[in-house]
């Protein structure tokens, strides 16, 4: 078996000082070697075929140039492109993304953050957060540059990059408006996030800005950020509510139980009921009708996430920053003006 092949060689080949090849060779420290240093070095690592051992520097430097990724459902469409964003940003300066999944178990994101700090990650980027969450306080007390992406905490404790959810609520809310609109319901998402929590804010203050008053009536509350909760939810709407023309839904998976519960109801969308979602996650605009939804840019919420975490790693006394992204409705054939205004 051929010897491993060491950052001493690499060195030698180069005609450096073993700590010059190592800065070379790391992303972080590159900039203090000369460019013409830094390519030799490059060169002699590729021809010798060498490999960094991060373990052996992790425990060097409690640094292991590792970044913990938090998600609660890796099967919602909406991840994806925000890990993607994230990983974009992290590549080029070395880092790794290492993800972890919570199924919204408390327990398991517990053991998984856990998990992670053991392996000396630099930072976590967490999609999982609750308006109120101890336990990410907690892990950032310990020192780990902590950054929320999708969601904010209520203290505003944590830096985080999300989108302007209140916005967008409004947003949708006027279009119903334009339409003719008067009697909109709100499927809405879980009040314990801050997503669901931002969009019934603005579904309420958008109908405000319209002249038109609320009816608590008109409003039910998911469980979860599902299609099954949206299914549910707008059976109770429809069965027990008053007559209405149109449903803002909590996110995209509502919305696509809520059409379900529609055609089960014997009404069509948009003829009796127009429907908006939120999200605009892949093949809204394929589904019959296609979906009039809150676009969000996702892949840019992850990258400004994986940003903010650079400069906390690199300065964690930073100022804490909160960062809102602004949504933009697309309008598709979910959507139209109501058989009567009356």
């Amino acid at each position: 078996m051929d010897a491993k092949v060491t950052l001493r060689d690499v060195a030698r080949l180069a005609g450096v000082h073993p700590a010059t090849a190592s800065r070379a060779l790391n992303e972080q420290t590159r900039s203090l070697v000369r460019e013409e240093t830094a390519v030799r070095v490059e060169e002699a690592a590729r021809s010798l075929d060498y490999r960094p051992d991060h373990v052996a520097r992790s425990l060097k430097t409690r640094r292991s140039s590792t970044v913990g990724v938090i998600v609660p459902d890796l099967t919602n469409p909406l991840f994806p492109p925000i890990v993607r964003g994230i990983e974009d940003r992290l590549t080029p300066r070395g880092y790794v993304a290492l993800l972890g999944n919570t199924d919204n178990d408390d327990d398991r994101e517990r053991r998984v953050i856990e998990g992670m700090r053991d392996r000396h990650i630099d930072g976590l980027i967490v999609a999982t957060a609750r308006r109120r969450h101890p336990l990410l306080v907690e892990s950032a007390r310990t020192g780990v540059p902590i950054v929320l992406v999708n969601r904010v905490v209520d203290d505003h404790l944590l830096p985080s990059v999300s989108v302007d959810d209140p916005l967008g609520a409004r947003q949708a809310v006027a279009h119903l408006v334009s339409l003719g609109h008067r009697r909109i319901g709100h499927v809405a998402g879980p009040q314990q996030l801050s997503t669901g929590h931002g969009r019934y804010r603005g579904f309420i203050g958008g109908l405000e800005a319209c002249g038109i008053e609320p009816d608590q009536r008109l409003v039910t509350f998911a469980d979860s950020f599902s299609e099954a909760e949206g299914f549910r939810r707008t059976e109770e709407l429809l069965a027990s509510g008053p007559a209405l023309t149109a449903i803002v839904a909590g996110n995209d998976m509502i919305a696509l139980g809520a059409l379900r519960a529609l055609a089960a109801a014997g009404l069509s969308c948009p003829e009796d009921v127009s429907l908006v979602g939120f999200n605009d996650m892949p093949f809204m605009d394929r589904i019959a009708p296609p979906l009039t939804t809150v676009r969000l840019p996702h892949y840019e919420v992850g990258a400004a996430a994986a940003d903010l975490l650079l400069e906390r790693i690199a300065d964690p006394g930073a100022p804490v920053k909160i960062l809102f992204l602004p949504p933009e409705l697309v309008v598709r054939a979910s959507t139209s003006s109501p058989r009567s205004t009356s």
